[in-house]
Protein backbone atom coordinates (compact mmCIF):
# COMPACT_ATOMS: atom_id res chain seq x y z
CA UNK A 1 0.00 0.00 0.00
CA UNK A 2 1.21 3.62 -0.89
CA UNK A 3 2.23 5.44 2.08
CA UNK A 4 -0.05 8.75 2.18
CA UNK A 5 2.10 12.29 2.40
CA UNK A 6 0.94 14.77 4.48
CA UNK A 7 2.58 18.22 4.41
CA UNK A 8 1.19 20.80 6.93
CA UNK A 9 2.54 24.22 7.83
CA UNK A 10 3.53 24.82 11.24
CA UNK A 11 1.37 27.23 13.22
CA UNK A 12 2.01 29.64 15.53
CA UNK A 13 -0.35 30.52 17.85
CA UNK A 14 -0.74 33.41 20.35
CA UNK A 15 -1.40 32.60 23.59
CA UNK A 16 -2.05 34.74 26.99
CA UNK A 17 1.46 35.62 29.18
CA UNK A 18 3.47 36.04 25.81
CA UNK A 19 3.79 32.10 25.72
CA UNK A 20 3.36 30.72 21.84
CA UNK A 21 3.34 27.07 20.85
CA UNK A 22 4.07 25.17 17.81
CA UNK A 23 0.56 23.13 16.43
CA UNK A 24 1.28 19.57 15.59
CA UNK A 25 0.57 18.77 11.72
CA UNK A 26 -3.02 18.22 11.05
CA UNK A 27 -3.51 14.53 9.97
CA UNK A 28 -6.00 14.36 7.26
CA UNK A 29 -8.82 11.97 8.37
CA UNK A 30 -9.90 9.04 5.46
CA UNK A 31 -13.11 10.02 3.48
CA UNK A 32 -16.53 8.35 5.00
CA UNK A 33 -18.70 8.21 1.61
CA UNK A 34 -18.26 6.06 -0.78
CA UNK A 35 -19.63 5.75 -4.85
CA UNK A 36 -20.02 2.55 -6.17
CA UNK A 37 -20.77 1.62 -9.58
CA UNK A 38 -22.96 -0.94 -11.30
CA UNK A 39 -23.89 -1.53 -14.36
CA UNK A 40 -27.65 -2.76 -13.97
CA UNK A 41 -30.25 -0.46 -12.07
CA UNK A 42 -32.79 -2.59 -9.84
CA UNK A 43 -36.21 -2.46 -11.03
CA UNK A 44 -36.95 -2.47 -7.20
CA UNK A 45 -35.16 -2.43 -3.65
CA UNK A 46 -37.46 -5.51 -2.11
CA UNK A 47 -35.02 -8.50 -2.41
CA UNK A 48 -38.10 -10.54 -1.71
CA UNK A 49 -40.32 -10.02 -4.72
CA UNK A 50 -38.02 -10.04 -7.59
CA UNK A 51 -35.37 -12.32 -9.80
CA UNK A 52 -32.90 -9.03 -10.49
CA UNK A 53 -29.26 -9.25 -9.21
CA UNK A 54 -29.13 -6.07 -9.40
CA UNK A 55 -31.66 -5.30 -6.64
CA UNK A 56 -29.22 -7.74 -3.78
CA UNK A 57 -26.43 -5.76 -5.33
CA UNK A 58 -27.38 -3.03 -3.83
CA UNK A 59 -29.64 -4.00 -0.61
CA UNK A 60 -28.16 -7.60 0.67
CA UNK A 61 -26.13 -6.81 4.15
CA UNK A 62 -26.47 -3.16 3.79
CA UNK A 63 -29.73 -2.51 4.30
CA UNK A 64 -31.71 -6.14 4.70
CA UNK A 65 -30.42 -8.99 6.98
CA UNK A 66 -31.65 -12.65 6.79
CA UNK A 67 -31.66 -15.04 9.87
CA UNK A 68 -28.31 -16.14 8.49
CA UNK A 69 -25.77 -15.17 6.21
CA UNK A 70 -23.34 -15.58 3.65
CA UNK A 71 -19.55 -14.57 4.45
CA UNK A 72 -17.40 -13.25 2.28
CA UNK A 73 -15.76 -17.47 1.86
CA UNK A 74 -19.34 -18.52 1.27
CA UNK A 75 -19.74 -19.71 4.37
CA UNK A 76 -22.97 -19.33 6.48
CA UNK A 77 -22.92 -17.42 9.72
CA UNK A 78 -25.15 -15.58 12.12
CA UNK A 79 -27.09 -12.96 10.86
CA UNK A 80 -30.30 -12.09 12.82
CA UNK A 81 -30.45 -15.31 14.35
CA UNK A 82 -26.86 -15.05 16.91
CA UNK A 83 -27.39 -19.00 17.12
CA UNK A 84 -29.38 -22.19 16.34
CA UNK A 85 -29.93 -25.98 16.44
CA UNK A 86 -31.88 -28.51 14.75
CA UNK A 87 -33.38 -32.09 15.99
CA UNK A 88 -31.86 -35.46 15.08
CA UNK A 89 -33.72 -35.47 11.80
CA UNK A 90 -32.69 -32.05 10.49
CA UNK A 91 -36.54 -31.51 10.31
CA UNK A 92 -37.03 -29.11 13.57
CA UNK A 93 -34.93 -25.98 13.46
CA UNK A 94 -34.77 -23.53 16.71
CA UNK A 95 -33.32 -19.64 15.93
CA UNK A 96 -32.60 -17.85 18.44
CA UNK A 97 -32.73 -14.24 17.79
CA UNK A 98 -30.28 -11.10 18.74
CA UNK A 99 -31.55 -9.11 21.83
CA UNK A 100 -32.24 -5.15 20.81
CA UNK A 101 -32.40 -5.68 16.71
CA UNK A 102 -34.76 -2.79 15.48
CA UNK A 103 -35.42 -1.87 11.77
CA UNK A 104 -35.35 1.34 10.57
CA UNK A 105 -38.39 2.39 11.44
CA UNK A 106 -37.51 2.41 15.17
CA UNK A 107 -39.68 -0.54 15.61
CA UNK A 108 -38.68 -3.92 17.23
CA UNK A 109 -37.65 -6.79 15.22
CA UNK A 110 -38.60 -9.93 17.12
CA UNK A 111 -39.83 -13.32 15.99
CA UNK A 112 -43.53 -12.09 14.99
CA UNK A 113 -41.68 -10.37 11.94
CA UNK A 114 -39.90 -13.77 11.17
CA UNK A 115 -42.42 -16.05 11.17
CA UNK A 116 -44.15 -13.20 9.14
CA UNK A 117 -41.47 -12.89 6.46
CA UNK A 118 -41.18 -16.68 6.29
CA UNK A 119 -45.32 -17.09 6.20
CA UNK A 120 -45.01 -14.01 3.15
CA UNK A 121 -42.34 -15.60 1.58
CA UNK A 122 -44.42 -18.89 0.65
CA UNK A 123 -48.16 -17.59 1.14
CA UNK A 124 -49.74 -18.37 -2.15
CA UNK A 125 -50.04 -14.96 -3.35
CA UNK A 126 -46.35 -14.56 -2.89
CA UNK A 127 -44.13 -12.86 -5.38
CA UNK A 128 -40.65 -14.35 -4.49
CA UNK A 129 -38.95 -15.69 -6.86
CA UNK A 130 -37.09 -18.17 -5.10
CA UNK A 131 -39.91 -19.34 -3.75
CA UNK A 132 -38.91 -22.89 -3.74
CA UNK A 133 -36.71 -22.28 -0.48
CA UNK A 134 -39.38 -22.20 1.84
CA UNK A 135 -41.32 -25.13 0.38
CA UNK A 136 -40.26 -27.14 3.20
CA UNK A 137 -41.65 -25.51 5.69
CA UNK A 138 -44.56 -27.02 7.66
CA UNK A 139 -45.44 -24.32 10.34
CA UNK A 140 -43.74 -21.74 12.00
CA UNK A 141 -43.88 -20.63 15.73
CA UNK A 142 -43.08 -17.77 17.41
CA UNK A 143 -42.52 -19.25 20.78
CA UNK A 144 -41.09 -16.11 22.45
CA UNK A 145 -39.97 -12.82 20.95
CA UNK A 146 -36.60 -14.00 20.93
CA UNK A 147 -36.98 -17.23 19.59
CA UNK A 148 -38.78 -18.65 16.58
CA UNK A 149 -39.20 -22.90 15.82
CA UNK A 150 -39.64 -23.73 12.21
CA UNK A 151 -40.92 -27.36 11.42
CA UNK A 152 -40.29 -28.84 8.16
CA UNK A 153 -42.12 -31.10 6.15
CA UNK A 154 -39.24 -33.35 5.49
CA UNK A 155 -35.75 -33.59 6.42
CA UNK A 156 -33.28 -30.42 5.14
CA UNK A 157 -29.87 -30.32 6.09
CA UNK A 158 -29.07 -27.12 4.33
CA UNK A 159 -31.97 -24.80 5.42
CA UNK A 160 -29.66 -22.48 6.92
CA UNK A 161 -28.58 -22.12 3.88
CA UNK A 162 -31.58 -21.10 2.13
CA UNK A 163 -32.02 -18.51 5.24
CA UNK A 164 -28.56 -16.59 4.00
CA UNK A 165 -29.92 -16.04 0.76
CA UNK A 166 -31.76 -12.17 0.25
CA UNK A 167 -35.19 -14.01 -1.07
CA UNK A 168 -35.58 -15.03 2.62
CA UNK A 169 -34.22 -11.21 4.38
CA UNK A 170 -36.55 -10.59 7.66
CA UNK A 171 -39.13 -7.34 6.83
CA UNK A 172 -41.64 -5.98 9.09
CA UNK A 173 -45.79 -6.02 8.41
CA UNK A 174 -46.05 -3.04 8.93
CA UNK A 175 -43.25 -1.88 5.69
CA UNK A 176 -43.37 -5.34 3.63
CA UNK A 177 -45.85 -3.74 1.10
CA UNK A 178 -43.64 -0.17 0.42
CA UNK A 179 -39.96 -2.30 0.71
CA UNK A 180 -39.75 -1.76 -3.62
CA UNK A 181 -39.43 2.04 -3.34
CA UNK A 182 -38.81 2.78 0.27
CA UNK A 183 -37.07 -0.46 2.09
CA UNK A 184 -37.14 -0.67 6.03
CA UNK A 185 -34.24 -3.20 6.96
CA UNK A 186 -32.31 -3.84 10.25
CA UNK A 187 -28.92 -3.63 8.31
CA UNK A 188 -26.10 -0.90 8.65
CA UNK A 189 -27.43 1.39 6.15
CA UNK A 190 -30.27 3.12 6.26
CA UNK A 191 -32.36 3.88 2.41
CA UNK A 192 -31.81 7.79 1.65
CA UNK A 193 -33.19 8.11 -1.95
CA UNK A 194 -33.61 6.74 -5.27
CA UNK A 195 -32.83 8.93 -8.15
CA UNK A 196 -34.17 6.80 -10.85
CA UNK A 197 -31.86 6.26 -13.69
CA UNK A 198 -29.21 7.67 -11.81
CA UNK A 199 -28.79 6.44 -8.13
CA UNK A 200 -29.47 5.27 -5.02
CA UNK A 201 -28.51 6.59 -1.82
CA UNK A 202 -27.43 4.98 1.81
CA UNK A 203 -26.48 6.36 4.87
CA UNK A 204 -25.13 4.88 7.90
CA UNK A 205 -27.76 3.67 10.62
CA UNK A 206 -26.85 4.88 13.86
CA UNK A 207 -28.93 2.54 15.81
CA UNK A 208 -27.83 -0.61 14.21
CA UNK A 209 -27.33 -3.79 16.43
CA UNK A 210 -23.53 -4.72 15.65
CA UNK A 211 -20.32 -2.96 14.77
CA UNK A 212 -21.06 0.49 12.93
CA UNK A 213 -19.40 0.82 9.52
CA UNK A 214 -16.79 2.97 9.01
CA UNK A 215 -18.82 4.84 5.88
CA UNK A 216 -21.37 7.57 6.50
CA UNK A 217 -22.95 7.05 3.20
CA UNK A 218 -22.61 5.07 0.17
CA UNK A 219 -24.05 5.79 -3.34
CA UNK A 220 -24.35 3.34 -5.99
CA UNK A 221 -24.47 4.94 -9.71
CA UNK A 222 -25.78 3.10 -12.56
CA UNK A 223 -23.38 3.70 -15.52
CA UNK A 224 -24.42 0.57 -18.01
CA UNK A 225 -22.10 1.53 -20.74
CA UNK A 226 -18.55 0.03 -20.78
CA UNK A 227 -17.19 2.84 -22.29
CA UNK A 228 -18.90 5.61 -19.44
CA UNK A 229 -17.62 2.93 -16.64
CA UNK A 230 -14.07 3.32 -17.70
CA UNK A 231 -13.90 7.03 -18.05
CA UNK A 232 -15.75 7.35 -14.72
CA UNK A 233 -13.32 5.42 -13.03
CA UNK A 234 -10.34 7.19 -14.59
CA UNK A 235 -11.72 10.63 -13.61
CA UNK A 236 -12.88 9.36 -9.98
CA UNK A 237 -16.54 9.73 -10.12
CA UNK A 238 -17.25 6.51 -9.02
CA UNK A 239 -14.38 5.37 -6.31
CA UNK A 240 -15.04 1.17 -7.03
CA UNK A 241 -17.04 -1.02 -9.47
CA UNK A 242 -17.16 -4.09 -7.86
CA UNK A 243 -18.54 -6.14 -11.38
CA UNK A 244 -16.76 -3.44 -13.99
CA UNK A 245 -17.98 -3.85 -17.13
CA UNK A 246 -15.33 -3.65 -19.56
CA UNK A 247 -12.63 -6.11 -18.65
CA UNK A 248 -10.42 -5.19 -21.88
CA UNK A 249 -9.45 -2.25 -20.27
CA UNK A 250 -8.34 -3.85 -16.81
CA UNK A 251 -4.16 -4.27 -18.04
CA UNK A 252 -4.67 0.04 -17.85
CA UNK A 253 -5.61 -0.05 -14.34
CA UNK A 254 -3.29 -2.52 -13.21
CA UNK A 255 -0.49 -0.15 -14.54
CA UNK A 256 -2.18 2.81 -12.94
CA UNK A 257 -1.03 3.05 -8.87
CA UNK A 258 -4.44 5.22 -8.33
CA UNK A 259 -5.79 1.70 -8.54
CA UNK A 260 -5.98 -2.17 -7.72
CA UNK A 261 -7.52 -4.37 -9.73
CA UNK A 262 -9.64 -7.06 -7.71
CA UNK A 263 -10.63 -10.41 -9.78
CA UNK A 264 -12.43 -13.67 -8.00
CA UNK A 265 -14.70 -15.95 -8.62
CA UNK A 266 -18.82 -16.05 -8.78
CA UNK A 267 -21.82 -17.97 -8.51
CA UNK A 268 -22.88 -16.38 -12.27
CA UNK A 269 -23.69 -19.96 -13.99
CA UNK A 270 -23.58 -17.94 -17.52
CA UNK A 271 -25.72 -20.23 -19.74
CA UNK A 272 -27.49 -19.86 -23.45
CA UNK A 273 -30.94 -20.80 -21.77
CA UNK A 274 -33.43 -22.33 -24.35
CA UNK A 275 -36.87 -22.61 -23.85
CA UNK A 276 -37.73 -26.26 -23.64
CA UNK A 277 -41.37 -25.80 -23.97
CA UNK A 278 -41.21 -25.09 -27.31
CA UNK A 279 -40.65 -27.17 -30.52
CA UNK A 280 -38.65 -27.64 -32.03
CA UNK A 281 -36.83 -26.61 -29.07
CA UNK A 282 -37.96 -29.61 -27.15
CA UNK A 283 -36.42 -32.17 -29.15
CA UNK A 284 -33.43 -33.26 -27.14
CA UNK A 285 -31.38 -33.39 -30.75
CA UNK A 286 -32.37 -29.59 -31.79
CA UNK A 287 -31.00 -28.68 -28.29
CA UNK A 288 -27.76 -31.13 -28.49
CA UNK A 289 -26.96 -29.40 -32.16
CA UNK A 290 -26.99 -26.03 -30.70
CA UNK A 291 -24.61 -26.60 -27.84
CA UNK A 292 -22.44 -28.35 -30.50
CA UNK A 293 -22.32 -25.34 -32.30
CA UNK A 294 -21.26 -23.17 -29.88
CA UNK A 295 -17.11 -23.16 -28.96
CA UNK A 296 -17.47 -21.73 -25.31
CA UNK A 297 -13.80 -20.35 -25.45
CA UNK A 298 -14.32 -18.24 -28.13
CA UNK A 299 -17.30 -16.65 -25.80
CA UNK A 300 -15.45 -16.26 -23.47
CA UNK A 301 -12.21 -14.78 -24.88
CA UNK A 302 -14.83 -12.40 -27.05
CA UNK A 303 -17.23 -11.20 -24.55
CA UNK A 304 -14.98 -11.24 -21.57
CA UNK A 305 -11.57 -11.01 -22.68
CA UNK A 306 -10.01 -14.30 -20.98
CA UNK A 307 -12.20 -13.86 -17.82
CA UNK A 308 -14.11 -16.98 -17.22
CA UNK A 309 -13.74 -20.42 -16.67
CA UNK A 310 -15.72 -23.32 -19.03
CA UNK A 311 -18.33 -25.09 -17.64
CA UNK A 312 -20.39 -28.17 -18.78
CA UNK A 313 -23.23 -28.29 -16.17
CA UNK A 314 -24.77 -25.85 -13.83
CA UNK A 315 -22.54 -26.25 -11.09
CA UNK A 316 -20.10 -23.65 -10.27
CA UNK A 317 -16.15 -25.20 -10.81
CA UNK A 318 -15.03 -23.59 -7.39
CA UNK A 319 -17.35 -26.10 -5.48
CA UNK A 320 -15.83 -29.54 -4.37
CA UNK A 321 -19.19 -31.28 -6.26
CA UNK A 322 -18.44 -30.01 -9.77
CA UNK A 323 -18.17 -32.80 -12.60
CA UNK A 324 -16.08 -31.46 -15.20
CA UNK A 325 -18.90 -32.27 -18.12
CA UNK A 326 -17.60 -29.99 -21.12
CA UNK A 327 -16.55 -33.00 -22.61
CA UNK A 328 -20.28 -33.21 -23.67
CA UNK A 329 -20.95 -30.55 -25.44
CA UNK A 330 -17.85 -29.94 -27.09
CA UNK A 331 -17.40 -27.41 -30.27
CA UNK A 332 -17.90 -29.49 -32.90
CA UNK A 333 -20.17 -28.30 -36.28
CA UNK A 334 -20.11 -31.53 -38.13
CA UNK A 335 -22.26 -32.98 -34.87
CA UNK A 336 -24.46 -30.02 -34.62
CA UNK A 337 -25.24 -30.29 -38.56
CA UNK A 338 -25.91 -34.12 -38.27
CA UNK A 339 -28.08 -33.45 -35.38
CA UNK A 340 -30.11 -30.85 -36.58
CA UNK A 341 -30.61 -32.92 -40.32
CA UNK A 342 -31.74 -36.12 -38.06
CA UNK A 343 -34.35 -34.15 -36.58
CA UNK A 344 -35.51 -32.45 -39.65
CA UNK A 345 -34.36 -29.18 -39.29
CA UNK A 346 -32.68 -27.54 -42.50
CA UNK A 347 -34.17 -24.04 -42.08
CA UNK A 348 -34.15 -23.44 -38.39
CA UNK A 349 -34.73 -19.52 -37.74
CA UNK A 350 -34.55 -19.02 -33.27
CA UNK A 351 -35.22 -15.48 -31.73
CA UNK A 352 -31.77 -14.80 -29.51
CA UNK A 353 -33.38 -12.32 -26.58
CA UNK A 354 -30.72 -10.29 -24.75
CA UNK A 355 -30.41 -8.78 -21.58
CA UNK A 356 -28.23 -5.57 -21.16
CA UNK A 357 -25.29 -7.03 -19.66
CA UNK A 358 -21.70 -7.18 -21.50
CA UNK A 359 -20.90 -10.55 -21.70
CA UNK A 360 -25.20 -11.48 -23.40
CA UNK A 361 -24.69 -8.45 -25.75
CA UNK A 362 -21.15 -9.25 -26.99
CA UNK A 363 -21.79 -13.10 -26.16
CA UNK A 364 -25.09 -13.32 -28.18
CA UNK A 365 -23.25 -11.76 -31.46
CA UNK A 366 -20.74 -14.34 -31.29
CA UNK A 367 -23.32 -17.09 -30.48
CA UNK A 368 -25.61 -16.19 -34.09
CA UNK A 369 -22.62 -16.07 -35.85
CA UNK A 370 -21.70 -19.47 -34.40
CA UNK A 371 -25.07 -21.07 -35.08
CA UNK A 372 -25.06 -19.27 -38.53
CA UNK A 373 -22.06 -21.53 -39.03
CA UNK A 374 -24.02 -24.40 -38.11
CA UNK A 375 -27.01 -23.48 -39.84
CA UNK A 376 -29.32 -22.20 -37.58
CA UNK A 377 -30.33 -18.33 -38.32
CA UNK A 378 -31.25 -16.11 -35.26
CA UNK A 379 -33.04 -12.91 -34.79
CA UNK A 380 -31.61 -10.89 -31.96
CA UNK A 381 -33.41 -8.52 -29.84
CA UNK A 382 -31.83 -6.50 -26.82
CA UNK A 383 -34.29 -5.75 -23.92
CA UNK A 384 -33.73 -3.59 -21.05
CA UNK A 385 -33.39 -5.18 -17.63
CA UNK A 386 -37.36 -4.97 -16.89
CA UNK A 387 -38.44 -5.94 -20.22
CA UNK A 388 -35.92 -9.31 -20.20
CA UNK A 389 -37.77 -9.95 -16.52
CA UNK A 390 -40.86 -9.81 -18.04
CA UNK A 391 -41.12 -10.98 -21.61
CA UNK A 392 -38.18 -13.83 -21.09
CA UNK A 393 -38.33 -15.00 -16.85
CA UNK A 394 -42.57 -14.45 -16.70
CA UNK A 395 -44.11 -14.77 -19.57
CA UNK A 396 -41.28 -17.67 -21.06
CA UNK A 397 -41.69 -16.12 -24.76
CA UNK A 398 -38.48 -16.44 -26.02
CA UNK A 399 -36.26 -19.22 -27.86
CA UNK A 400 -32.90 -18.25 -26.97
CA UNK A 401 -31.43 -15.93 -24.25
CA UNK A 402 -28.07 -15.30 -22.32
CA UNK A 403 -27.79 -14.53 -18.66
CA UNK A 404 -25.96 -15.55 -15.79
CA UNK A 405 -27.45 -17.07 -12.82
CA UNK A 406 -25.71 -15.97 -10.03
CA UNK A 407 -27.44 -17.62 -6.77
CA UNK A 408 -25.82 -19.76 -5.15
CA UNK A 409 -25.81 -23.63 -5.10
CA UNK A 410 -29.32 -23.33 -7.62
CA UNK A 411 -29.29 -26.12 -9.27
CA UNK A 412 -32.49 -27.10 -7.60
CA UNK A 413 -33.77 -24.22 -9.97
CA UNK A 414 -33.95 -27.14 -12.84
CA UNK A 415 -36.94 -28.99 -10.94
CA UNK A 416 -39.26 -26.62 -11.41
CA UNK A 417 -41.04 -26.74 -14.45
CA UNK A 418 -42.93 -23.66 -14.67
CA UNK A 419 -39.18 -21.51 -14.70
CA UNK A 420 -38.60 -19.52 -17.12
CA UNK A 421 -36.53 -22.41 -19.63
CA UNK A 422 -39.40 -24.93 -18.61
CA UNK A 423 -37.56 -28.46 -18.04
CA UNK A 424 -38.65 -30.13 -15.12
CA UNK A 425 -38.35 -33.34 -15.79
CA UNK A 426 -39.70 -35.56 -12.71
CA UNK A 427 -36.36 -37.96 -12.69
CA UNK A 428 -34.63 -34.71 -11.76
CA UNK A 429 -37.38 -33.68 -9.50
CA UNK A 430 -36.80 -37.47 -7.20
CA UNK A 431 -32.96 -36.16 -6.78
CA UNK A 432 -33.73 -33.04 -5.65
CA UNK A 433 -36.35 -34.50 -3.53
CA UNK A 434 -33.34 -36.97 -2.05
CA UNK A 435 -31.24 -34.37 -1.97
CA UNK A 436 -33.83 -32.49 0.52
CA UNK A 437 -33.20 -35.19 2.65
CA UNK A 438 -30.20 -36.11 2.44
CA UNK A 439 -27.76 -35.28 5.68
CA UNK A 440 -24.58 -37.24 5.06
CA UNK A 441 -21.92 -35.24 3.40
CA UNK A 442 -21.28 -38.38 1.08
CA UNK A 443 -24.77 -38.86 -0.07
CA UNK A 444 -25.49 -35.37 -1.11
CA UNK A 445 -22.22 -35.58 -3.34
CA UNK A 446 -23.43 -38.26 -4.99
CA UNK A 447 -27.05 -36.73 -5.54
CA UNK A 448 -25.49 -33.38 -6.85
CA UNK A 449 -23.16 -34.88 -9.22
CA UNK A 450 -25.60 -37.25 -10.26
CA UNK A 451 -27.76 -33.95 -10.75
CA UNK A 452 -24.93 -32.11 -12.97
CA UNK A 453 -24.99 -35.01 -15.18
CA UNK A 454 -28.86 -35.28 -16.13
CA UNK A 455 -28.94 -31.92 -16.90
CA UNK A 456 -25.74 -31.32 -18.99
CA UNK A 457 -26.81 -35.36 -20.98
CA UNK A 458 -30.28 -33.76 -21.32
CA UNK A 459 -28.81 -30.64 -22.84
CA UNK A 460 -30.89 -27.89 -21.23
CA UNK A 461 -29.14 -25.66 -21.57
CA UNK A 462 -25.79 -24.88 -23.66
CA UNK A 463 -23.84 -24.06 -20.72
CA UNK A 464 -20.98 -21.13 -21.83
CA UNK A 465 -18.70 -20.29 -18.54
CA UNK A 466 -18.54 -19.00 -14.98
CA UNK A 467 -18.54 -15.49 -14.72
CA UNK A 468 -15.19 -14.22 -13.27
CA UNK A 469 -15.75 -11.11 -10.88
CA UNK A 470 -13.54 -8.39 -12.74
CA UNK A 471 -13.30 -5.43 -9.93
CA UNK A 472 -11.75 -2.16 -10.29
CA UNK A 473 -11.01 0.27 -6.71
CA UNK A 474 -9.57 3.06 -5.87
CA UNK A 475 -6.03 1.68 -4.09
CA UNK A 476 -6.72 3.16 -1.05
CA UNK A 477 -10.17 1.08 -0.37
CA UNK A 478 -10.19 -1.77 1.82
CA UNK A 479 -13.05 -4.45 2.75
CA UNK A 480 -14.17 -5.25 -0.66
CA UNK A 481 -15.55 -8.56 -1.39
CA UNK A 482 -13.40 -10.57 -3.51
CA UNK A 483 -14.90 -13.12 -4.56
CA UNK A 484 -18.72 -13.34 -4.51
CA UNK A 485 -20.29 -15.86 -2.85
CA UNK A 486 -23.64 -14.51 -3.47
CA UNK A 487 -25.03 -11.43 -5.50
CA UNK A 488 -23.70 -8.45 -3.46
CA UNK A 489 -22.14 -5.52 -2.91
CA UNK A 490 -21.49 -5.74 0.85
CA UNK A 491 -20.50 -2.67 2.65
CA UNK A 492 -20.09 -3.40 6.55
CA UNK A 493 -16.29 -3.82 6.24
CA UNK A 494 -15.40 -1.23 3.75
CA UNK A 495 -13.08 1.70 4.76
CA UNK A 496 -10.91 4.20 3.12
CA UNK A 497 -7.26 2.95 4.76
CA UNK A 498 -5.69 6.30 6.83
Amino acid sequence: MRPIRIIARTLVLALPFGLSLAAVPARAAPPDAITLGMVLEPPNLDPTSGAAAATDEVVYANVFEGLTRFAPDGTVVPGLAASWETNGTATVYTFHLREGVRFHDGTAMEADDVAFSLDRARGPDSTNAQKALFDGIDSIAATDPLTVTVTLARPDGAFPFKMAWGDAVIVAPETAGTEATAPVGTGPFRFDRWVHGDRVELVRNPDYWGPAPALARATFKFIPDPNAAYAAMMAGDVDAFPNFPAPETLPQFEADPRFKVIVGTTEGETILAINNRRPPLDDIRVREAIAHAIDRQDVIDGAMFGYGTPIGTHFAPHHPDYVDLTGLSRHDLKKARALLAEAGQTDLKLRLALPPPSYARRGGEIVAAELRAAGIETEITNLEWAQWLDQVFKRNDFDLTIVSHTEPMDIGIYARPDYYFGYGKPDFLALMDRLAGATAPDERSEILKAAQRMIAEDHVNVYLFQLAKTGVANAKIEGLWENAPTQANDLTAVRWAD
